[in-house]
């Protein structure tokens, strides 16, 4: 059973599952090789990890990945009873879990090890076409604060969507630039569709100068532990956009 990816609300998850076992090797080999980083999350819960793939080990049937620097993160991972795992690889994103992790040493180093995947989901490259937003009624991002941010929450309008994530406008610099920061609990209201919760971690950050010298920020935040119902309305979303998008062309709108 896939942790954190297995729930009702998209009836074709099973088109993007790689079940050949060594198609799944060279695949987790790749992201080791390129040191692509990879999100893990216990037990669906909201805090997200980072680790890397060490080693895959097909004749033993093992995954080595590297050990968070974090001992209160080791151990809650190491108590999970499911771990869910979401990463990149030349722009096609895959997802794995796995039912328990063990302690392990690696070439000397304390690590961690995972039964290697019976199936992962490869979302190919279309599925991460980006649409864009409309300008004059945009769709907005409720984000919840840390504390270290004071608190509360900010509402952040989108530049674009896809079903990998989404672009923020923060052009009040609220959020900061830092990679790799994890924001849970994020709600993105679509319009006629519904409400999207999901974790937004930053991947990218671009500040743009306009010709009156003001600065825009412009991050890029990829969906972490996004559940099929969610992705499910994104799809839906960007699907409508692409209709309304269409019609414009076609004069119909």
């Amino acid at each position: 059973m896939q942790a954190n990816i297995s729930d009702s609300g998209m009836d074709n998850w099973h088109d993007y599952e790689v079940e050949s076992r060594r198609e799944i090797v060279m695949l987790l080999r790749a992201i080791g090789t390129k040191h692509q980083l990879v999100n893990m999350r216990a037990d669906g819960g909201s805090e997200v990890g980072l680790t890397s793939i060490l080693s895959v080990d097909a004749e033993r049937g093992s995954v080595i990945l590297d050990r968070p620097v974090s001992q209160t993160q080791s151990h809650n991972l190491l108590a999970a009873n499911g771990v869910a795992f979401d990463t990149t690889l030349d722009k096609i994103r895959i997802m794995f879990s796995a039912n328990r992790v063990e302690a392990c040493q690696f070439e000397g180093g304390a690590a961690l090890r995972i039964a290697l995947p019976a199936t992962l989901i490869r979302l190919q490259r279309r599925e991460f076409y980006r649409m864009d937003t409309p300008i004059g009624n945009p769709v907005r991002a409720v984000i919840p604060l840390p504390e270290e941010l004071g608190g509360g929450e900010t509402v952040l309008p989108l530049a674009d969507i896809s079903c990998g994530g989404v672009a923020i406008l923060d052009n009040q610099f609220l959020l900061g630039e830092t990679i790799g920061k994890s924001y849970a609990d994020c709600k993105i209201d679509l319009p006629e569709i519904g409400v999207v919760t999901a974790t937004l971690q930053v991947r990218s950050s671009q500040d743009m100068k306009l010709l009156n010298n003001k600065v825009k920020r412009r991050l890029g935040c990829q969906f972490v532990g996004i559940s099929r119902g969610n992705l499910a309305y994104v799809q839906r979303y960007i699907t409508k956009l692409e209709r309304e998008q269409n019609a414009r062309a076609a004069g119909l709108d």
